[in-house]
């Protein structure tokens, strides 16, 4: 089971939560059939949607969605409290098998197969409306655009570093940390944490070596004091059922759905975040027909 860690730093003014995401994102990988470089940037973001989802409360849900030009398309990463100190996640990119060769560092090139475009957030609340904040990419690299977002749309400067290291037997790797400057830190404060961030190895690197989620929260704060707080257990989870299935065949009214029936004895429709499949049969079909 992956484990994501919350701590504070220098009396409260930096907030921090770090995990490690290998299982949540080589569960992706294998559900999508991802291929490598579409493995690197689904789990950036699902890796940076899930640690942003330890912040959730009660029903609460937060999707992260990147619409890029480049060959990856559309990529999407939800998550949610799925009970005390426990987070669900899953994602999904609009085409998986997109590829690119390593760029000049050796490194999965993000940036390539997701191109130009934006990043847009959107928080499900108990209560009331929605929340949407939107940016334009940054570098398409995912940590950079997901602290863009936190520092332009939530007013909150932000470090993001979210990584993961794949060959090809799969995900060796994979995780993240993020550090949040609040209101009342200090100058010195700010420099210590540039300072770290700068200095320290890739999150992957540091997993490889043995780094837990506290280790990896001590490298990005550098020399200032931590205080740990929580522990949450995070693992790919869908909010599919066969009811929303029906709830959207209804949408197609009682004609289309008489015909759908008349025309096929099976429909089925697949979930594009975790691939379960739902089969009905023309008698189901017809049945929701009369409830149309």
């Amino acid at each position: 089971m992956d484990r994501i860690v919350t701590a504070s730093a220098a009396r409260g003014t930096v907030s921090l939560v770090a995990g490690i995401t290998t299982h949540l994102v080589r569960d992706a990988r294998e559900r999508h059939d991802l291929a490598p470089t579409a493995s690197a940037a689904v789990g950036r973001l699902l890796t940076a949607a899930a640690l942003l989802g330890t912040s959730l409360k009660g029903r609460e849900r937060l999707t992260l969605q990147i619409a890029g030009d480049g060959p990856l398309g559309k990529v999407t990463a939800d998550a949610w409290s799925t009970g005390t100190h426990a987070v669900g996640a899953r994602a999904y990119a609009r085409n998986p098998s997109a590829d690119v060769p390593l760029n000049g560092r050796g490194k999965f090139d993000v940036a390539r197969v997701v191109g130009g475009g934006s990043l847009q957030v959107t928080k499900n609340y108990e209560v009331g409306h929605p929340y949407n904040g939107i940016v334009p990419l940054v570098s398409g690299e995912i940590g950079d655009d997901v602290a863009a977002y936190l520092a332009n749309s939530e007013q909150i400067p932000s470090i993001v570093a979210v990584g993961v290291l794949a060959d090809p037997r799969g995900i060796r790797a994979a995780g993240g940390v993020i550090a949040q400057v609040m209101p009342g830190a200090d100058e010195s404060t700010i420099a210590t944490l540039e300072r770290a961030s700068q200095a320290m190895a890739p999150v992957t690197t540091q997993i490889v070596d043995g780094a837990d989620p506290a280790a990896l929260i001590d490298a990005v704060a550098g020399s200032l004091e931590v205080k740990l707080f929580d522990t949450y257990d995070v693992r790919f989870d869908c909010r599919c059922t066969r009811e929303k299935v029906e709830i959207v065949l209804l949408g197609l009214g009682k004609d289309e759905l008489a015909k759908l029936a008349s025309e096929q004895p099976e429909t089925e429709a697949t979930c594009d975040f975790c691939g379960e499949r739902y089969v009905l049969s023309a008698d189901d079909v017809r049945a929701l027909s009369a409830r149309a």
